[in-house]
């Protein structure tokens, strides 16, 4: 292109587009373009959004189109309930105490409950006697009267249990319980004792005891304080409510009529075989034997009734409640107390109490050796019963 009408000190250039420097009518250079703001300089960049869509008409990924409305979002799954502290409410450990307690009280309602039920059940016996009898004494001396009536047994119990002639109803094993202030002591009076040619359990009329408790009274000087009658299936079913006990024969025993057959030592044995071990005269001493082995088989029965297993399970606890009103009663003026009161006194006899045989003179039974028997009466009477000696107190009531 042609430098024409350049002057001296000009630059070549484009004065005939522009115009020549320093003419006012030179066209003044347009503005720059405004610059666009830099998001990153924005103070809430964070908030801004994008405004302007990418090629080819779709919005960017989250963001819906222009003049359509955004769907609401999908609810949430509903959260388990909780409590303040965050966790969900079976997990409150006061609801837990509170379940434990409801429990606790149902439990306890159920120990009350159950006896009680059993104590209405239960018949009750007058046996005290009129006339003249001991005055009051310390302790609590309990008369317990085994009887083998055959009442409430079945047919094919009284096969099962060999008990013989159906109509039979007499006192087989009779005992008395003292308890106080010292040991419990659990003393056997011999079924052959005699009195005026009269044998003690003859005394005993069914239903009606209060001439058996007269005679012991003018014989020993004892008050009488309560009664408790036990008839022949008692035994049996009681062992079998409490699952059976342990017996110890010093030797082996066998006994058709009773229908026992047991080895020597000790063993655990279920009411049937209770019941035969305790009615069993087949041994060398005859009664005064049995009445040991009764006497055996009742702390057993008392241990066992009283264990932590008979009252923490339902089912024992039920058939044990279960089994007294049938074969069990009591005096007239016992009551639920004076029963529970009785039961851990038995549980005591055969451990930390004493159990021995009215003093007598020889094997025959028949006759009590008033020098042994006196003093021990007497310990019992004002309730000394740390001061009864071995002598007076012995597994057969036979001298040492």
């Amino acid at each position: 292109m042609s430098d024409a009408g350049k002057g001296p000190g000009e630059q070549p250039g484009f004065d005939w587009l522009y115009g020549k420097k320093g003419q006012g009518d030179r066209p003044a250079p347009p503005p720059p373009p405004p610059a666009r703001p830099n998001p990153d300089d924005h103070p809430e960049r964070t908030r801004l959004l994008p405004t302007q869509q990418p090629p080819g008409g779709r919005p960017p990924q989250g963001q819906r189109p222009a003049g359509r409305p955004a769907s609401p979002p999908a609810a949430p799954p509903p959260a388990p309930t909780r409590g303040r502290s965050g966790r969900s409410g079976w997990a409150r450990p006061g609801r837990w105490v509170k379940i434990v307690l409801a429990l606790l009280l149902l439990w306890v309602v159920y120990l009350v409950a159950v006896p009680l039920w059993t104590w209405s059940k239960v018949d009750k016996i007058a046996f005290e006697p009129d006339g003249d009898r001991p005055g009051d004494q310390p302790g609590t001396t309990y008369l317990m009267v085994g009887s083998d009536s055959r009442a409430g047994l079945s047919e094919e119990e009284r096969r099962k249990y060999s008990t013989g002639n159906a109509q039979s109803s007499l006192a087989d094993t009779i005992m008395i319980l003292h308890t106080g202030s010292g040991p419990s002591v659990l003393i056997s009076f011999p079924r052959d004792w005699t009195i005026d040619g009269r044998k003690i359990n003859g005394f005993y009329d069914p239903g009606d005891p209060t001439a058996l408790v007269a005679t012991l009274e003018d014989q020993t000087g004892i008050r009488i304080d309560e009664y408790v009658e036990i008839g022949l299936g008692g035994v049996a079913g009681v062992v079998d409510a409490v699952g059976g006990v342990e017996i110890c024969p010093k030797e082996r025993i066998k006994d058709p009529k009773a229908g026992l057959n047991v080895k020597k030592g000790c063993q655990e044995a279920d009411g049937q075989v209770a019941l035969a071990y305790a009615r069993t005269r087949a041994t060398t001493l005859g009664d005064l034997d049995r009445v040991g082995r009764q006497r055996e088989v009742v702390a057993a029965i008392g241990e066992k009734v009283l264990s932590p297993w008979s009252v923490l399970n339902p089912l024992r606890y039920w058939n044990l409640n279960a089994a007294i009103p049938d074969f069990f009663a009591f005096g007239e003026g016992t009551g639920p107390y004076d029963g529970s009161r009785w039961a851990l006194a038995m549980s005591r006899a055969g451990g930390s109490g004493r159990t021995c045989t009215m003093p007598v003179t020889d094997g025959t039974a028949t006759t009590m050796d008033h020098e042994r028997a006196d003093p021990m009466w007497a310990a019992i009477i004002e309730d000394r019963t740390d001061d009864i000696t071995k002598a007076q107190c012995t597994p057969a009531g036979l001298p040492r």
